[in-house]
């Protein structure tokens, strides 16, 4: 059961929903949806089976609306401003859970704005990018990020190309992971479960200590 929430950050208040096991936690991620200009918001379908697939893994959530989005206060601050909510979820979620290790998960949008606040936040030990969109932000942040890092895609995403990603993720520290999903393109509908299944696979083999492609 998801509780809503209200954090700050700065002089304005975003909404978000939060879960947390009854078992305490090793894990907690907060979940970044795509651009609120093209109807990206919480509830959006990947952003759904990513929280979905965590808390089933037992791993504490917080999914968030950007400012300008929902209940969110502010406006759309071109993907720079919301380096600062992604941060700002983060606290809340500590705030909410005290976790070991913290997870960044985000979106088209919300997955380059995700990690780069990731990045560069301390606090953040890993990070998962979902059709990172590379034809339209750079991405060169990550190849300094030093955190594990995986990459999900469609070979039919025009936002995110395979080839682009390949190149990328070959320059990337490890640990590192590219899963490229076939057929699929920049919206994952019908396959949001692969999506999900990738993403605590990956966290899995972080915490068992497994492969680091």
């Amino acid at each position: 059961m998801e509780e809503h929430m209200t954090f700050a950050v700065g002089d304005i208040s975003l909404e978000g929903l939060f879960s947390a096991p009854s078992t305490p936690p090793s894990i907690g991620a907060v979940i970044c949806h795509p651009h609120p200009q093209y109807g990206g918001e919480m509830r959006n379908n990947v952003v759904s089976a990513l929280t979905l697939a965590f808390q089933e893994a037992g791993i504490a959530t917080l999914r968030f609306n950007f400012r300008g989005v929902g209940q969110s206060g502010g406006s759309h601050g071109e993907g720079e401003a919301e380096i600062e909510d992604v941060k700002a979820a983060v606290t809340a979620l500590l705030e909410r859970q005290p976790v070991s290790t913290v997870v960044v998960a985000g979106y088209s949008f919300g997955s380059v704005v995700g990690l780069r606040a990731g990045a560069e936040d301390e606090r953040v030990h890993t990070l998962i990018g979902v059709a990172l969109p590379i034809g339209f932000r750079d991405p060169s942040f990550l190849l300094t990020a030093n955190k594990p890092t995986l990459l999900v895609s469609g070979d039919n995403d025009n936002f995110s190309p395979i080839p682009g990603l390949q190149e990328l993720i070959e320059k990337m520290p490890a640990p590192k992971k590219l899963v490229t999903l076939p057929g699929v393109d920049h919206f994952f509908w019908g396959h949001e479960s692969a999506v999900a299944h990738a993403a605590v696979e990956f966290l899995g083999q972080q915490e068992g200590g497994g492969e680091r492609a």
